[in-house]
C-alpha cells in the first residue's frame, strides 16, 4: 500500500489472512517478517481491532477504525465483495469482474483493476491480483494505492 500522510509519501508492506464464518469476518494483518500487526474482528454491529500492548478498540465502522488505529486507510467494508469480483459501481449498478470486464470505479470512489486471474476450473476464474486506487480529498491522507495478490483460496 502506498499513500500520502500530511504531504509525505508512505508505504506499508505485508500480508493478511481473511477468514469468514457466517456473519463474522476476521482479518489478521501480518508484517513482512511474519509478525501479527493487528487483528480485526467484524460483526454486523461493530469491529474490534487488537494490537499487542494496546487496549482493544471497537467502532461501528471498520474502515474508520482501521484508519484511526493503524494510521493508514484500509477499505475493509468493500473488500469482502471486491476480493470475489463483486462490486457496486459508482452508478449504483452491480459489477461482476471477469477476465473480460476487469476495471470499475466503486460508489466509494475506488478504481479497481482486476489485473490477473487464476483458473479454478474450466470457465471459472478467481481474482489473483487486484489493484485499488483512490484520490482523497482529506489533506491528511492523499492518494492511496493498494496492490493485493491472493495467494490461495480455501472453501468454507
Amino acid at each position: 500500500m502506498q499513500f500520502s500522510r500530511d504531504g509525505n509519501d508512505e508505504a506499508v508492506h505485508g500480508s493478511f489472512l481473511w477468514v469468514e464464518a457466517g456473519d463474522r469476518t476476521g482479518i489478521t494483518l501480518i508484517s513482512p517478517l511474519g509478525q501479527t500487526i493487528a487483528t480485526i474482528d467484524i460483526t454486523p454491529e461493530s469491529a474490534t481491532l487488537r494490537q499487542t500492548g494496546r487496549l482493544p478498540r471497537t467502532a461501528a465502522d471498520p474502515d474508520a477504525l482501521a484508519a484511526s488505529e493503524l494510521g493508514w486507510p484500509l477499505p475493509i467494508a468493500g473488500l469482502q465483495g471486491w476480493l470475489r469480483g463483486c462490486v457496486v459501481a459508482a452508478n449504483g449498478q452491480k459489477f461482476v469482474a471477469s477476465p473480460q470486464a476487469d476495471s470499475v470505479i466503486t460508489r466509494e470512489g475506488w478504481r479497481i483493476r482486476y489485473v490477473t486471474w487464476q483458473e479454478e476450473s474450466p470457465a471459472r476464474f478467481r481474482p489473483r491480483r487486484i489493484d485499488l486506487e483512490r484520490s482523497s480529498n482529506a489533506s491528511s491522507v492523499g492518494d492511496i494505492t493498494l496492490r493485493l495478490v491472493i495467494d490461495s483460496w480455501q472453501a468454507p
